[in-house]
């Protein structure tokens, strides 16, 4: 039989979870790297979390660890990465999360940023993809901001901010539902004027 007081509701496995990371979205952020990802980018610099069956499960310790990182003022939100939170059998247990993130009147509001190698276009539709479904759209309300697309190594610009490709978008989520099409999510004026060169 087994001890339900250690187990979490949410089915997902994942890799690591970091704290005060400041390379992967705005501010400073807790990251969860899920296990899983169906595109396989040449060069990805994750690819140990390709394996969906890779990891740990996410346990109840790892979803106390989580939102107890996520308590301090400091911290601006979380950021899900991988792997791909977005892959077929991450998207419900990402979205359940989430929720339980956004319903929490301590977190509520926190920002939400995912990592996935889906484009816009195909979680909304506009281009037939597996990856569109009725969890896709909930997930989608919920979130602040979106990366995506996929890593693409002729396209890799160390000069980018949140991103490893020139190809990759930093999407408002909020905005580009309400315009129906991607908005790009505006960086702070210094960062966004800021080259590396």
């Amino acid at each position: 039989m087994m001890n339900n007081e250690n187990c979490s509701d949410i089915s997902l496995r994942y890799h690591d979870i970091t704290t005060e990371d400041m390379k992967n979205g705005d501010g400073l952020r807790t990251v969860l790297w899920l296990a899983g990802c169906e595109h396989h980018c040449p060069e990805c610099q994750n690819p140990i979390t390709w394996d969906r069956f890779g990891g740990i499960p996410f346990d109840k310790a790892a979803e106390d660890e989580l939102m107890e990182s996520l308590k301090p003022d400091y911290v601006s939100g979380i950021t899900f990465s991988g792997g791909d939170p977005l892959a077929t059998y991450n998207r419900p247990g990402v979205a359940k999360l989430i929720a339980k993130i956004k319903n929490s009147k301590e977190l509520a509001k926190k920002s939400i940023w995912i990592y996935t190698g889906y484009t816009w276009e195909q979680l909304t539709g506009k281009v037939p993809c597996h990856a569109r479904c009725e969890v896709t759209d909930e997930l989608l309300r919920l979130l602040d901001v979106l990366v995506d697309g996929r890593f693409v190594e002729a396209e890799h610009d160390i000069s980018l901010r949140f991103r490893g490709s020139r190809n990759q978008r930093l999407l408002d989520v909020p905005k580009s539902l309400a315009a129906g099409q991607p908005v790009w999510w505006q960086d702070e004026k210094v960062f966004s004027t800021h080259t590396m060169e």
